[in-house]
């Protein structure tokens, strides 16, 4: 998948390099956002494809011929140039510094900015060029997608693929959108409605996007049937929520060696998380008060992120977070058991499970 990455930046740099050899900036930031990652997505994607195209669960399949192999690897590295996008756009609207323990991109730029000694506010050229990158990757990613689909001998399991990758980008835009909407709202909503809210952005923001978009990706790829994808969905969203739910919990007490972000860095943006939303709800009264005027304080110091984390884990929100996320993955789990999918990705979904659920960065 790297190869279909590294073959794309090539093309894409030498495109670059006869409209203006100033361009190699962007380019070069565009090569080191996709140089790292964990890239789960693709992983999914990839084994979404596998449970349908590595075996056939039906006997009156088995001779069919199999999927061409190179289409879904160029569809799972389009998924991750679209997840660097987002991971752009998200680094600016969260006003992120960092990103997998480098600076973001828009912080990159208005390094550059400010190096060269330009006119203007080196800010806001940061966030323009960083805007400008995310739309540009964004490109980049539906010209990759579109080359696996157009590997793809069967054109109905194309279709099916390209929309359900339509769908991924609407919901998970929509997500983000919902959960900016929550940062600055929540305090003229109801009490009783705010968890709910930030289960809506956690499934639309992250589970499916993260989980069960990639696997649906893929086996429609494969030419799945609708009970495989059934059986993939009902895998897929839970896990996603216990996926998303661990990152919350790094989010606020993970370790920044690990992370690659400051500690405690969902508490500066004043992300209204399930985690957030649990610890709020058992806070005494003026311990509340506190805690809602500090969250969201982008300028917090060590001393006060160490008050609300504590604050959060006596609240035992942590506790609540940790059994949901072992209830979810169980969940996922139990649909994957008898699912209609090849059995050595059943296997490497389950492990992808452990792996995806119990992770420290």
């Amino acid at each position: 998948m790297q190869s279909a990455i590294d073959g794309l930046l090539d093309r894409e740099g030498a495109a670059l390099a006869e409209i203006a050899p100033e361009l190699g900036e962007l380019h070069a930031v565009a090569r080191s956002f996709l140089a790292g990652g964990k890239r789960f997505r693709a992983l999914f994607c990839y084994w979404g494809w596998q449970s349908v195209a590595g075996r056939a669960p039906a006997d009156e399949l088995l001779d069919a011929e199999a999927p061409d192999p190179a289409a879904v690897i160029d569809v799972a590295a389009a998924l991750e140039v679209f997840h660097a996008a987002a991971l752009v756009h998200d680094d600016i609207m969260d006003n992120s510094d960092l990103r997998r323990g480098r600076p973001s991109a828009h912080r990159q730029f208005e390094t550059q900015h400010r190096q060269a000694g330009w006119g203007g506010s080196a800010e806001r050229y940061g966030q323009a060029a960083g805007l400008l990158l995310g739309d540009l990757l964004m490109g980049w990613s539906d010209q990759l997608f579109d080359a696996g689909v157009r590997a793809t001998a069967d054109a109905s399991a194309a279709w099916a693929a390209r929309a359900e990758f339509e769908r991924m980008r609407t919901e998970v835009t929509v997500g983000q959108y919902l959960d900016m909407l929550e940062e600055d709202s929540w305090r003229l909503r109801d009490e009783t409605e705010l968890l709910s809210r930030a289960q809506r952005v956690v499934v639309y923001k992250s589970a499916k996007y993260s989980v069960e978009a990639p696997l649906a990706i893929g086996a429609a790829l494969a030419g799945a049937a609708l009970p495989q994808l059934a059986a993939l969905r009902a895998f897929g969203l839970p896990l996603g929520i216990a996926f998303q739910l661990r990152d919350d919990l790094l989010g606020v007490f993970g370790d920044p060696e690990l992370t690659g972000k400051p500690a405690g860095d969902d508490l500066r943006e004043g992300k209204r998380t399930v985690l957030v939303t649990l610890a709020r709800r058992r806070l005494p009264g003026s311990v509340r008060r506190l805690f809602d005027e500090l969250l969201g304080d982008p300028d917090l110091d060590a001393a006060q992120i160490a008050m609300l984390q504590t604050a959060v884990r006596e609240s035992g929100a942590v506790h609540d977070v940790e059994r949901i996320i072992e209830r979810e993955v169980g969940t996922a789990l139990a649909a994957l058991a008898d699912a209609p999918l090849t059995r050595s990705a059943r296997d490497q979904l389950a492990e992808l499970a452990s792996v995806v659920t119990a992770r420290s960065s």
